[in-house]
């Protein structure tokens, strides 16, 4: 299946498109929704929640190093974690589906310039739902920067 933006899904065990295995199951479609939702609190819930629960144990404003080591190990853990949680989830998928391990997405700087040769590169769909995450989080992050932060400079 190509895309407008010349992204090319496939699955490859089949050779059918991923919408096709997506609308024939629903489980698969949720799965991918639960690694979204993952990806996306690995760069937000996560370093969000233990901001909150560091300054909850701070009772002082100048804290001593305890809450700066907490936040320093325990952000890159629990991403670690759910990282791992992520990869099973995308490996319950692909039996799921049937998939042998990896569909084939064709992104435009893979191909080469004489469209020539075939793709030697192949995506996981966990690494299409974390492509497109963090596409999407940078965007809202440059709108919320440029739009909705409006923090004085000194001066």
């Amino acid at each position: 299946m190509r895309t407008g933006s010349g992204v090319e899904v496939r699955d490859e065990a089949e050779g059918r498109s991923l919408g096709r295995t997506l609308a024939e199951k629903p489980a698969a479609l949720f799965l991918i929704a639960l690694m979204a939702a993952g990806s996306i609190s690995l760069w937000l819930v996560i370093p969000v929640a233990w901001i909150y629960a560091a300054s909850h144990i701070v009772k002082t404003t100048q804290p001593t190093l305890g809450p700066y080591l907490m936040i320093l190990f325990g952000v890159p853990i629990s991403m670690f974690i759910v990282g791992k949680l992520l990869y099973r989830l995308n490996g319950v998928y692909e039996r799921l589906t049937g998939q042998d391990s990896e569909v084939r997405v064709q992104l435009p700087w893979h191909r080469s310039m004489r469209g020539e040769r075939e793709v030697q590169r192949r995506t996981t769909v966990l690494e299409l739902v974390m492509m497109i995450s963090v596409s999407l989080a940078v965007v809202l992050f440059g709108i919320w920067f440029f739009f909705f932060a409006h923090a004085k400079l000194p001066g």
